[in-house]
């Protein structure tokens, strides 16, 4: 387990916190000797924010805008994170979707206006290998689709509330917009800004454009106002990256007897892992160029009318689209054979291959450089009504309404959200992986005699077509609500009381095709010279050294290429497809009781509230059920489908949600809060599906490699956490604070995983019997050729398996045995030349010999309790009217379950994801018409995914600390200019496995600058 790891950004705030105390006496006697002024911009902003978290009951933070239309940064996530408490997952360098005290974005609920926002978010763009094969199954809030402008607050609540809508156990984020009644007049203003990402890889569009405004009018009575908002981004950026597909755990004592298909009789092992549990081997990295295109556009209009002095009426509405477009280049290093040399890091329990080593004598392999185009469009719409009453000077209703849609849809050719061309040039000679350095070094020695033109240098005219394939990904969500509350004021108290319908509607798609172009052991060059471009990929690295003897790559248009060469598929190149509904209906009822009063003379606030919840849901899922599981080469497996089948589900289940919230005045300025609720998230929708699945095999089932599967559970619960809160807060000046709490979350109905062995039938119907083409089972095909194998004293690799089996399936076993004799090195090796032809010509059909094959079917079940827990200590400080200020604050998250190194690979494992500490630091400049702000984010290493991959494997972040800084000036007291710089020192992100060497993916992000203007009317 990874534990948190002292920084030096955390002694800096403690100094920061100490000099705010410390120098308080004497600032406060001098604020005390100045004339009140009017303060406005960040100072003004901080100071809302702050009367915010003093007035409400509860643990609430929040962030105010400067003025209309100036909200404090461009990305409404990366303001959330300097919020205690709050971290980012970012996609490209730019924040997405936030965690807050370590529970991610699926347990946080978003609201706009205290609405519910459906959420729908197929994250395909940015991502690492398999965000190719992304689906819309969380119910997390992507923040990025909404301009900030258009923002005149955000709230986090990180304690219940009965009149909030359930789903929030992290917390509940509301987004304020203008409401032109609150702030009367003619207001208006307008900007402009030009980006500047240093990550562009396109010709002439170093600088793309973004602009915005809003205008807020009301008439002199004050009875009628509008607003309206618009705003149009361009963002056009790159970045270059690695990957590796999977890292596969085995028993290392298979490396130290060498039975494993890794090692052979001639295989050099270095450091040989004599204590290890485990062997984490990759058998490919990758190398990645990527050019991304962004469109957003946002537009809200908002009309409010107060008929009377008791009455007022709101109608509003929200759009939001944002387009993403990815161009990828892969330059790929793949092993699919006995390595000739293997070096060990000496780990006791999960010991890598520091440095592996394949060759392939007197022959040549192939090298990838796939293309790839991903592509996605997110639409958010909102309609909304509210219609507020005032009865009398005690009595108040509400009623509120709104419908309101998301969708995340496939924008690419032919409605695909990612093409994969794949082009392949056997041209390796030999080849190797360094991964000591925490970044996958590869290394390729050239050889173009053998199937090449012998000049020399890799050519476009030595390119051949492999495998094209298409994914295409959607999730579409609509929420439909009824609120109407009220509130009853009394002596030294309130009342506030409702009833709320819910109706969500989720829908998630997908569908995958493969077609075979000159398939995976492909020699005949055949791609068009003139859709291709040769480059130096290893080149683009800045950050990271690729290091060793290097090829140059080739990049074309995915789309072109596919078009020209594949065309449109059809129905019989379709490979999966998913069709899954989820939809749920909540009913709820809440009362709340504010009461002030006193205790021992100390100013008092008690609030008591219970929310009750009925949800009913029905899941629905139309399968695509596989045909059979074709054996296509070493480790590739395809399938076919036979059709479809529906099944459907029912549930229901109600929460009570008690919360009490008190605060104590200790003094003028110094406030005590304790705090109880008890709230609920529900699943996320792919746990909830009704559907069944299984996955091909990462290998011959009879080398180890095993086949796995999932199946939804509609009948799971909600997460039900009960929240302690204890907190001190002390307002030493009016824009100053100190505060420190502690926070407790023990959660119930935890999704865990149950593991089950079935077979095809068990997931389908009787009729569907899948059967193992690769057993190594007596009486099958395979298992004669592991025979013959041994019988010859060939190494049981996966190519030589694969290649026997074909070999006898097609010609019996005595020409197959000679077959495969004639063609052996005095290795007791086949050369790749002929394992390529034989994987070119045949493919595997299982038959009635063969075994069913076994699937390690995932059933996600309610098993698990948790507790989470940890300290927030913020700091705001103001150095009288100097100008200056510091924000401060740390978070630090601790959780009682963690992922297991040593756990069998073949076990899935429940862990705590998201737990991390986390720190901010800014200071603040101000004065004479000058804003400026520096900011440091930091958030220290976190589990962000578990049972990944055929080993059932974490997915890490590293630890991440960015520089952002923001500096205005008024020129006149209409028009302000601006400058900002975000990740001005390119920092850059690595996600790992079991160690951190097990790299999944390391991304170079560049820094991003905005120049820009606006203007108030």
């Amino acid at each position: 387990m990874y534990r948190y790891k002292r920084n030096k950004l955390s002694e800096v705030i403690i100094t920061v916190m100490a000099s705010a105390i410390g120098s308080h006496q004497a600032l406060a006697q001098e604020q005390n000797a100045l004339e009140e002024v009017t303060v406005t911009g960040i100072r003004a902003s901080l100071e809302r924010s702050m009367d915010i978290k003093r007035d409400s009951s509860g643990v609430v933070d929040a962030i105010s805008a400067e003025d209309i239309g100036k909200f404090p940064d461009t990305n409404l996530a990366e303001s959330l994170q300097r919020i205690t408490g709050v971290s980012i997952n970012r996609v490209n360098g730019e924040g997405s979707e936030v965690t807050v005290r370590g529970f991610g974005p699926g347990f946080n609920l978003v609201t706009l206006n205290g609405r519910q926002m459906p959420a729908a978010n197929v994250a395909t763009v940015g991502g690492d290998q398999d965000a190719d094969f992304a689906t819309g199954t969380s119910r997390s809030f992507d923040f990025s689709n909404l301009a900030s402008e258009g923002v005149s607050g955000l709230e986090v609540y990180k304690t219940g509330r009965a009149s909030n809508s359930s789903g929030g156990i992290g917390a509940t984020i509301n987004i304020k917009t203008v409401r032109p009644l609150d702030d009367p007049g003619i207001k208006a203003i307008i900007g402009a800004k030009a980006m500047h990402d240093t990550g562009v890889a396109f010709e002439g569009d170093d600088f793309t454009p973004e602009t915005s405004g809003l205008f807020s009018w009301t008439n002199e009575e004050e009875t009628l106002g509008v607003s309206l908002f618009g705003s149009f981004q361009e963002r056009h950026g790159g970045s270059r990256s690695a990957t590796v597909n999977d890292w596969d755990i085995r028993d290392a004592g298979t490396i130290r007897d060498g039975s494993s298909e890794f090692v052979g009789n001639d295989t050099v092992v270095n450091n040989l892992p004599s204590d290890a549990l485990w062997v984490s081997i990759p058998k490919d990295s990758r190398y990645h160029v990527t050019q991304t295109e962004r469109e957003r556009q946002n537009g809200q209009l908002t009309v409010q009318f107060r008929p009377r002095e008791d009455v007022t009426l709101t109608l509003d509405a929200l759009y939001a689209e944002n387009s993403q477009e990815e161009r990828r280049t892969d330059q790929t290093n793949w092993f699919n054979a006995i390595r000739s040399e293997m070096t060990f890091d000496g780990d006791s329990v999960v010991s890598s291959p520091v440095f592996q080593d394949q060759d392939i004598p007197g022959d040549a392999k192939d090298i990838g450089f796939e293309q790839q185009l991903r592509s996605q469009n997110d639409e958010l719409k909102s309609f909304g009504f509210n219609a507020e009453w005032d009865l009398n000077d005690n009595l108040s209703f509400a009623f509120d309404a709104h419908s309101s849609k998301s969708e995340s849809n496939p924008n690419g050719p032919l409605g695909t959200s990612s093409i994969l061309f794949g082009i392949g040039a056997f041209v390796v000679d030999s080849h190797s992986l360094d991964i000591s350095s925490g970044f996958p070094k590869q290394s390729i020695e050239f050889n173009d005699e053998i199937y090449g033109n012998g000049n020399g240098v890799l050519d476009a005219s030595e390119l051949a077509s492999s495998v094209a394939r298409t994914v295409s990904s959607s999730q579409e969500h609509e929420i439909d609500q009824f609120h109407l509350s009220g509130s009853w004021e009394f002596d030294n108290g309130r009342a506030d009381f409702g009833i709320a319908s819910t109706r969500s509607d989720m829908t998630q798609a997908r569908l995958e095709t493969t077609q075979t172009l000159g398939g995976w052991g492909n020699k005949t060059p055949d791609i068009p010279t003139d859709l291709v471009e040769e480059f130096c990929l290893t080149c683009e690295f800045e950050d990271f050294n690729p290091g060793g003897n290097q090829i140059n790559a080739f990049r074309g248009d995915a789309e072109k290429l596919y078009m020209a060469m594949a065309g449109p598929w059809n129905d019989d190149d379709i490979t999966n497809t998913e069709l899954n509904m989820v939809e749920e209906d909540v009913l709820a009822a809440y009362f709340q009781f504010t009461l002030e009063g006193e205790l021992a003379g100390f100013p008092t606030r008690l609030v008591l509230g219970t929310r009750y919840e009925t949800t009913d849901s029905k899941s629905t899922s139309l399968m695509g059920i596989p045909k059979h599981i074709v054996w296509e080469s070493d480790n590739d497996f395809g399938r076919n489908l036979a059709g479809n089948l529906p099944i459907t589900h029912s549930n229901s289940y109600d929460n009570l949600l008690p919360g009490i919230d008190f605060s104590i005045d200790l003094r003028e300025d110094l406030v005590g809060r304790v705090s109880y609720s008890k709230t609920i998230a529900r699943p996320s929708y792919g746990d909830l599906f009704a559907s069944n699945s299984v996955n091909n095999p990462s290998g011959p089932t009879a080398l180890g490699a095993v086949p796995g599967g999932d199946q939804g559970n509609p009948f799971l619960l909600p997460l039900e956490s009960s929240n302690y809160d204890l907190s001190m807060e002390w307002y030493y000046g009016d824009s100053s604070y100190v505060s420190a709490g502690f926070y407790e979350k023990r959660v119930n109905n935890f999704v865990g995983t149950s593991k089950e062995t079935l077979y095809s039938m068990d997931l389908y119907t009787p009729d569907v019997q899948l059967r193992d083409v690769s057993s190594g089972a007596e009486g099958s095909r395979s298992g004669d050729a592991l025979a013959l194998l041994d019988e010859l004293g060939a190494d049981r690799s996966e190519a030589h398996l694969f290649t026997m089996t074909a070999l006898l399936d097609n010609f019996g076993a005595e020409a197959a045995k000679d077959m495969f004799s004639d063609n052996m090195d005095e290795d007791m090796n086949l050369p790749q030349a002929y394992v390529d032809e034989i994987l070119t010509e045949y493919d595997l059909i299982p038959n009635e010999d063969d075994p069913l094959m076994a699937f390690d079917v995932s059933v996600p079940v309610n098993n698990k309790e948790a507790k989470i827990y940890g300290f927030e200590v913020a700091a705001q400080h103001f150095f009288g009217e100097s100008g200056f200020g510091v924000q401060a604050n740390m978070t630090t998250v601790r959780g009682d379950i963690g992922f297991d190194r040593a756990a069998d690979p073949s076990e899935t494992q429940f862990a705590l994801l998201g737990l991390s500490d986390s720190a901010n630091l800014a200071l603040i400049y101000e004065n004479f018409g000058l804003s400026a702000r520096l900011a440091y984010n930091w958030r220290d290493q976190f589990l962000s995914g578990v049972n990944r991959g055929a080993s059932n494997n974490p997915v890490f972040v590293d630890d991440y600390g960015q520089w952002d800084m923001n500096v205005s000036y008024e020129v006149t007291d209409n028009l302000t200019v601006l400058f900002e710089g975000l990740n001005f020192t390119s920092e850059s992100i690595k996600t790992f496995a079991r160690d951190e060497s097990n790299i999944w993916f390391a991304q170079e992000l560049d820094a991003r600058y905005l120049i820009g203007a606006q203007y108030k009317f």
